[in-house]
């Protein structure tokens, strides 16, 4: 059970989403609860965003894992962009794979899922990517506003406050997700400064351009519990320099 009212709220809109995905046969999974949702659609959504402008000018991207996410990522290879993605949990001190449409051995669309990267891909540190384009994110429920909840670990918001840190992250940085219709929500998702907003979501059939989204400045060492901060060696390092 969430620990907290605000825990509980962010579970609550989660809640509201997979019953609703569900209820209209909307994923791929046998059960959405717990996961980011796997989304009939994604591969419009997809196109809808290599279609943009702020697609087509990006280089360098970040995306997550989720399966959701790997049209995204197979059409940001097969457009030759750089794409780094996230090593399960932020695992080990090189917690990112390095996705080099150069040095692929496989077919794009191959390279992109997420077990194929964790054979082929290097592994690199968080001071080895470069500035980053555009962000790509996985979301279980997001708002108009650009407020977004996941699935509830908090990497996203971590990855992405590591990469601030860095100096990976710019003004003009785009961070995106893309999410079936349903996972858009009037419903008020409660943030802290550690959430990570977006600045445009895509669905199958929709753009939207998010206002003031916020971002976070850098880790809030603070919000942060000592087991969640061993728990990710990238994090532990930066915290003891």
């Amino acid at each position: 059970m969430a620990a907290n009212p605000l825990d509980r709220a962010k579970q609550a809109v989660r809640t509201q989403v997979w019953d609703a995905l569900t209820a209209a046969d909307a994923v791929h999974d046998a059960s959405v609860h717990g996961r980011i949702p796997n989304f009939k659609g994604a591969e419009e959504a997809a196109a809808r965003l290599a279609a943009l402008p702020t697609w087509q000018r990006a280089s360098v991207v970040k995306a997550v894992p989720d399966k959701a996410q790997l049209p995204v990522r197979a059409k940001a290879l097969e457009a030759g962009k750089t794409v780094y993605m996230a090593v399960p949990k932020l695992a080990g001190l090189k917690p990112f794979y390095l996705l080099d449409p150069a040095a692929l051995t496989v077919p794009p669309a191959e390279a992109a899922a997420s077990r194929t990267a964790a054979s082929i891909a290097p592994t690199v540190e968080v001071d080895a990517l470069r500035p980053l384009d555009l962000i790509i994110l996985g979301s279980v429920a997001v708002n108009r506003d650009g407020a977004r909840v996941g699935k509830g670990a908090g990497y996203a918001d971590i990855e992405f406050a590591l990469l601030t840190e860095a100096g990976l992250v710019t003004p003009e940085t785009v961070v995106v997700t893309t999410v079936h219709a349903l996972q858009v929500t009037a419903t008020p998702i409660p943030t802290t400064k550690h959430d990570l907003s977006v600045d445009l979501i895509v669905t199958p059939s929709e753009t939207i351009i998010c206002p003031n989204p916020h971002r976070p400045s850098g880790v809030h060492w603070s919000d942060l519990t000592a087991e969640k901060i061993a728990a990710i060696p990238a994090l532990a390092a930066r915290h003891m320099v």
